[in-house]
């Protein structure tokens, strides 16, 4: 399998759901504890986030076409949208069923396996996790971090559950369960409020993050020494994929190609220093006065240097 893609990963995730639905369900049908109850049930909305990453990855994977000649980058955050209203609706579920209980606590039975069998499955969110956090920021792929920070979520409530419900075994205070139950719907509900943001924040067209824009300036610094200059810097984050493009000023007497060979040189460092950047240029003279007047706008360059 090759893990140089977002893709298997997806399967990682697909059979963590699985193995933690089956260990949660089994730990709430042992105990009766709402707490596990609500565990057991973001599980199962990991499962679907899940599916649902690994449909978006593979579509995105997909060369650009006639109609689609920038690619498909965008499908991820179709994912990731889904996955922010599963989460919201998985909390309010979980809310409504926490709220019948605190009027009516239950006692629970067989806390020590119920708590192990939790245990189990939060060691293996929380790998997966790990795996997939970093997975998603080597390979910019908004589906894996989105699936990697909902299993943290995940990860962090499933130990607050088993806290909370070894601490019911200690007091005998019944009314814990469903106020850890109410606890965790309050966390997935800001997990996909989070996730949502993000999700409208790309399908905006956000620019690449300040970091990476430092790089490309960095590159135009080098250039700038040998009397070439840049302006009309743009970008943009689809997917995994960067989108930049600017304009490079030379000196007008330069050949067609003089100017080419430059553009292809600028534009293969960019990719170097930003793998997955698509690089647009256009070519303008230095001695064109708007070229300048864009340019000390959008820089407060001195023309003098001309």
């Amino acid at each position: 399998m090759n893990f140089q893609t977002a893709r298997p990963y997806t399967f990682l995730s697909i059979a963590a759901a699985l193995m933690t639905i089956g260990l949660k369900t089994g730990a709430y049908f042992l105990t009766g504890s709402v707490g596990l109850l609500s565990d057991a049930m973001e599980s199962g909305i990991n499962l679907v986030a899940a599916l649902a990453a690994f449909w978006a990855i593979s579509f995105a994977a997909t060369p650009a076409d006639e109609d689609h000649p920038f690619g498909h980058n965008k499908a991820e955050y179709f994912s990731s949208g889904l996955e922010s209203i599963l989460i919201t609706i998985a909390a309010i579920g979980i809310a409504v069923v926490a709220w019948a209980r605190l009027s009516n606590p239950q006692p629970l039975e067989q806390i020590g396996l119920g708590l192990f069998l939790s245990l189990i499955a939060t060691a293996i969110n929380g790998f997966v996790a790990w795996q997939l956090l970093r997975a998603g920021r080597r390979l910019r792929s908004i589906t894996l971090r989105a699936d990697a920070h909902h299993l943290l979520t995940d990860v962090w409530t499933s130990v607050g559950v088993i806290v909370g419900i070894f601490c019911v075994k200690l007091t005998g205070w019944l009314i814990l369960d469903p106020l850890i139950a109410l606890f965790v719907a309050a966390s997935i509900l800001v997990s996909g409020i989070r996730l949502l943001r993000e999700t409208g924040a790309g399908l905006l067209d956000t620019a690449i993050p300040i970091a990476d824009r430092g790089r490309i300036t960095g590159i135009f610094s080098t250039y700038e020494q040998q009397g070439i200059y840049f302006h009309a810097l743009r970008t943009r984050v689809s997917g995994s994929r960067g989108f930049v493009s600017f304009h490079v000023l030379v000196p007008g007497n330069w050949t067609v190609q003089q100017g080419h060979d430059l553009c292809e040189e600028v534009e293969e460092a960019i990719v170097d220093a930003l793998p997955g950047t698509n690089v647009i240029t256009h070519l303008e003279p230095l001695e064109d006065p708007k070229s300048w007047t864009d340019l000390e706008l959008d820089r407060n360059v001195d023309p003098s240097h001309s």
